[in-house]
């Protein structure tokens, strides 16, 4: 039996442990206090479990919300004085108040600023006190009159209420917001790739004042190449010259549009 007195206030797990407390705030650090320390922690951390369990389906584990409330508990037991009256009283801000810094620092999925939380909170609570009371899902302007909100700050809660994770790549995209509206495809589907066009846009402009500097022929070689993809082959049977001397012309030609580009780029530096 804990030599802890029993009797209990209105909640059950509100144990009476007020000469425990005062026992404990005069002893001097030893094995003793750290007893009756531990003591006052196994007996109220019902309490605390009790308070976890109005935070669960919010996106955390039951387990990490009791672990997260027996902390809160421990800050309360070792800050507590009688002089602030009930402990009750005292420690239930205090681990409702470490709860709800667990969501706030480790379960968002993206930073939402504290006044987006606050319509966030406002906005479940009236959807659920609407729907305790009507079948169907409430509308944005029911919301709105119900927690005397706008209609902006309502959606702005609703959106915070998607924030504590974030959907996963494979997750099924949808138009809409209701299960009829999925497309069959994955949200990766939606995102964009980058573009290896503008990789070459810098390129082809250092590259432009020499290109059109070159000779007719050496210009039309280029174009038939890079531009029609025509072999070499091809290139030599259409202007009436050897493969060879279509080949040399390639390669001096790049090489002097390269060393004019890598010229200009070091005289403009």
């Amino acid at each position: 039996m804990s030599p802890l007195a029993r009797s209990r206030h209105p909640h059950d797990d509100a144990p009476d442990t007020h000469d425990a407390f005062a026992r404990l705030q005069h002893l001097d650090p030893g094995p003793e206090r750290d007893a009756v320390r531990e003591d006052l922690v196994r007996e109220w951390l019902p309490m605390a479990q009790r308070l976890a369990g109005k935070f669960r389906n919010r996106g955390a584990e039951t387990e990490d919300l009791y672990q997260v409330a027996a902390m809160g508990l421990i800050k309360a037991v070792d800050r507590y004085e009688a002089a602030q009256g009930a402990f009750e009283a005292y420690a239930v801000p205090t681990i409702t108040g470490e709860l709800k810094r667990h969501f706030r620092d480790h379960l968002w999925a993206v930073h939402v600023p504290r006044r987006v939380q606050e319509l966030r909170r406002k906005v479940r609570e009236a959807r659920r006190d609407l729907l305790a009371a009507q079948p169907n899902e409430p509308t944005i302007a029911e919301l709105a009159a119900h927690c005397g909100l706008g209609e902006d700050d309502v959606r702005d809660g609703l959106e915070a209420l998607q924030s504590f994770r974030a959907l996963s790549l494979d997750a099924e995209s949808r138009t809409g917001g209701s299960a009829g509206d999925a497309d069959g495809s994955a949200l990766a589907d939606r995102l964009g790739t980058p573009d290896s066009g503008f990789e070459r846009i810098v390129d082809r402009e250092a590259v432009k004042p020499a290109i059109e500097a070159l000779p007719e022929r050496e210009c039309r070689i280029l174009h038939m190449r890079f531009f029609e993809d025509m072999t070499q082959r091809q290139i030599a049977e259409e202007l009436g010259i050897s493969q060879m001397h279509v080949s040399r012309l390639i390669t001096s030609t790049c090489t002097r549009i390269r060393n004019q580009a890598l010229a200009d780029h070091r005289t403009a530096a």
